[in-house]
């Protein structure tokens, strides 16, 4: 199970974090991927972290903003998220599979939580 939170309404140029709390398996055996989808757009990778050596991708357009991490400890992964626009507004998901930015990649899925990005 993952379970996605920290969304919420901010500022242009202002910052989130969101976590990605898994539960039922380790972080050992899936890299975690966060991807978001706005209203009549498709599902896009944003971001992911690889299981066995931590590496990290990102997609271009928040390169430089977002940074993914975790903390084996609480099974959790975050993606701190700076200097958002509006067009960061979506829903974000979190999901467990093989490491890339591919929807297809992965198998199981968060229920997502809200951004928006507004004045």
């Amino acid at each position: 199970q993952l379970v996605e939170s920290g969304g919420g309404l901010v500022q242009p140029g202002g910052s989130l974090r969101l976590s990605c709390e898994v539960s039922g398996f380790s972080l050992d055996y899936y890299a975690i991927g966060w991807f978001r989808q706005a209203p009549g757009k498709e599902r896009e990778g944003v971001s992911c972290i690889g299981n066995s050596d931590d590496s990290t991708y990102y997609k271009d357009s928040v390169k430089g903003r977002f940074t993914i991490s975790k903390d084996d400890a609480k099974n959790t992964v975050y993606l701190q998220m700076n200097s958002l626009k509006p067009e960061d507004t979506a829903v974000y998901y979190c999901a467990a599979g093989t490491l890339g930015l591919w929807v297809d990649n992965y198998e199981y899925w968060g229920q997502g939580t809200q951004v928006t990005v507004s004045s």
